[in-house]
């Protein structure tokens, strides 16, 4: 039975950590677009950006980070370790690694834009928001299919998702690009 609450555990801090991951990547894009603005706007929208950051960053994200690896450990304990670990599951960690060097890289970000240094376009920010995606479908996918074959197969869907979704970024800058001119 404990096995099942760390699980429910463990899943209801990946959802709210990547909510986090999410929605942090977006304050980067609206605090960098507000740098575009006048004063005194720049200054107002920048500073309630900033706000809004940190309660995020450090009220839920970093929080579910921590709490997401405390209770996934905790499931591994719990079942024994494998000997060997499945496949699938090398393949799983080594996307939450990935997943982790992410969270670390938006946290030199993070950094910056408290700062007051903008190092990334808001067009950047829009292709890095996506990265979290494409570990939210792998690691969903191998967790779920627990299967080499079917990630081959989910890795090239994604790869094919990834495309469009940078045709769609795209697309929607020239649009508000095109939305401004007028």
């Amino acid at each position: 039975m404990s096995f099942l609450y760390l699980k429910a555990l463990h899943i209801i801090f990946v959802v709210t950590w990547f909510a986090g991951l999410f929605y942090i990547v977006r304050l980067f894009i609206y605090y960098a677009e507000a740098q575009e603005k006048p004063e005194p706007e720049r200054s107002i929208l920048q500073n309630q950006f900033s706000i809004m950051q940190k309660r995020l960053w450090y009220g839920i994200t970093w929080p579910s980070a921590v709490l997401t690896l405390i209770f996934g450990t905790s499931i591994v304990i719990t079942l024994g370790l494998y000997d060997p670990f499945p496949g699938w599951l090398i393949w799983k960690l080594a996307f939450v690694a990935g997943l982790y060097a992410y969270h670390f890289l938006c946290h030199s970000i993070f950094k910056q834009q408290q700062s007051g240094i903008i190092k990334y376009s808001s067009t950047q920010l829009r292709i890095w928001n996506e990265v979290a995606t494409v570990f939210l479908i792998s690691i969903v996918f191998l967790v779920v299919l627990k299967s080499a074959l079917s990630m081959v197969w989910g890795i090239v869907g994604l790869l094919v998702f990834s495309a469009l979704l940078m045709l769609a970024i795209r697309i929607y800058k020239r649009t508000r690009e095109a939305k401004q001119a007028r």
